[in-house]
């Protein structure tokens, strides 16, 4: 029984306004996907890695990630694919016979601690088969609907009940594989919103847990997002 974490690393990065993918920008001298591998592999619940390359870039990532002595876990690199789901179908395309659990992480969350990740695959191992890190959410959220040109007011969630989700989400395998086969079709035809693995599983109608998150574990999307993480590593390394 061992673990597998998909390190999804394909993505364009058109917000961050680069001009390489998101994954290969540079954050203190090391790259985005580089950052998170070694965090993944210092969790010591990660047995393996997957990772999926931005098109054209699989040699560079290999070579990138190969030779990196922080890295000590077995890395493959596979092409990801035109979206985020495909690519994490491309990363369960090539786990192991006894890889039981599953993790899924974004390289753009680049200094998840250690302890989340093994508080993701704990839970998982503890019996439940799709856990998902989440924060409290501080803002007052509103629904709205458009109208005119502006957009109307149609409700307030109650934000106790309300989570910020994160990476790595983690899940047993067989039922992650069903949710990219039986759920992603099913969301597809009923044109629901399923934008994470987790709202995949959801789709099929079984259970999601939520285990506490961690503020480190925020996404890069701006520059903004990169400033912010190069002060949280220059305090971690005071």
């Amino acid at each position: 029984m061992t673990t597998l974490a998909i390190l999804t690393a394909a993505g364009s990065g058109t917000r961050l306004g680069r001009d390489l993918p998101k994954a290969l920008v540079e954050l203190d001298g090391f790259p985005l996907v580089l950052h998170a591998a070694r965090r993944l592999a210092a969790s010591g619940v990660v047995d393996s890695l997957v990772v999926t390359a931005p098109d054209g870039l699989t040699d560079v990532m290999t070579d990138l990630l190969a030779n990196d002595p922080h890295v000590q876990v077995p890395v493959q690199v596979t092409d990801g694919g035109p979206t985020r789901q495909a690519s994490v179908g491309a990363g369960l395309a090539l786990a192991r016979s006894g890889d039981d659990v599953v993790l899924v992480h974004d390289a753009a969350r680049p200094l998840v601690p250690a302890d989340l990740v093994r508080r993701v695959v704990g839970a998982v191992r503890s019996g439940h088969g799709a856990v998902v890190p989440g924060l409290p959410v501080t803002d007052t959220v509103k629904q709205v609907r458009p109208d005119g040109d502006a957009e109307l007011v149609t409700g307030t969630p109650d934000r106790a009940r309300l989570r910020a989700v994160q990476t790595p989400q983690g899940f047993a395998r067989d039922l992650l594989v069903r949710a990219h086969r039986t759920g992603a079709a099913r969301a597809r035809a009923e044109h629901l919103a399923a934008t994470d693995d987790a709202g995949l599983v959801e789709v099929l109608g079984e259970p999601v847990h939520i285990v506490p998150g961690d503020a480190a574990a925020f996404k890069i999307t701006t520059e903004r997002d990169l400033w912010l993480a190069s002060l949280v590593l220059q305090e971690s390394n005071a």
